[in-house]
C-alpha cells in the first residue's frame, strides 16, 4: 500500500495586528489564538479551555470582541486584531486595566486579559454600564479565582473613566 502523501498548503495572511500590518504564510487551519501567541509571540492572549467555555483567549477584531479560539486565523485576513498588549495604544495603562488594579479584581491574572478585551467592548457598545448589564454580558469569560465582585467593579469604574474622556477607542 502506498504512503499517503501530505501536501501542506501555505495560506497568505495580510491583517493588521495592534496598529501594525502583518504579513505571513500559514497554514489553513491555524487558529487564530494559535497565530497570535505562537506566530506573533503575544503572550497576553490566553487558552485556557480549548472549548471556547472560558473567555481567556478573547481579542477584538474589527472592534468586536471575539474569543480567538474559536476563529482561523484566515478568517482575520484584511481585518484589524487588537490583543491586550495593543489595548492601550502604548499611552501607559487603558482605564480598564487601571480599573482592575485598583479595584482589586487581580488573582493569579489568567483570565484578566480576556476579562479586560470583553469589558471594552462592553463599555464601547453600552451607554450606560451597570453592575447588572456587566453580569450578564460577561458570562462568557469565567474566573476560578475570584467571586467576580470586585470584577464587576472594576468594568463599572473603568468604562465611566473612558467615558470621562480618558480613552476612546
Amino acid at each position: 500500500m502506498p504512503a499517503l502523501e501530505s501536501a501542506t498548503h501555505l495560506l497568505e495572511l495580510a491583517l493588521e495586528v495592534n496598529g501594525r500590518p502583518v504579513r505571513q504564510a500559514i497554514e489553513p487551519g491555524l487558529l487564530l489564538v494559535e497565530f497570535i501567541r505562537e506566530q506573533l509571540g503575544l503572550t497576553g492572549t490566553h487558552v485556557g479551555c480549548d472549548t471556547s467555555q472560558c473567555g481567556c483567549c478573547t481579542v477584538h477584531v474589527d472592534g468586536a470582541a471575539v474569543k480567538s479560539c474559536t476563529m482561523l486565523a484566515v478568517q482575520a485576513h484584511g481585518k484589524s486584531v487588537t490583543t491586550i498588549e495593543g489595548l492601550a495604544g502604548g499611552n501607559g495603562l487603558h482605564p480598564l486595566q487601571e480599573a482592575f488594579m485598583a479595584h482589586h479584581a487581580l488573582q493569579c491574572g489568567f483570565c484578566t486579559p480576556g476579562m479586560i478585551m470583553m469589558a471594552d467592548a462592553i463599555a464601547r457598545e453600552n451607554d450606560e454600564v451597570t453592575p447588572e448589564l456587566v453580569r450578564a454580558q460577561l458570562h462568557g469569560n469565567l474566573c476560578r479565582c475570584t467571586g467576580y465582585l470586585n470584577i464587576v467593579d472594576a468594568v463599572v469604574a473603568g468604562a465611566a473613566a473612558m467615558r470621562g474622556g480618558a480613552h476612546s477607542r
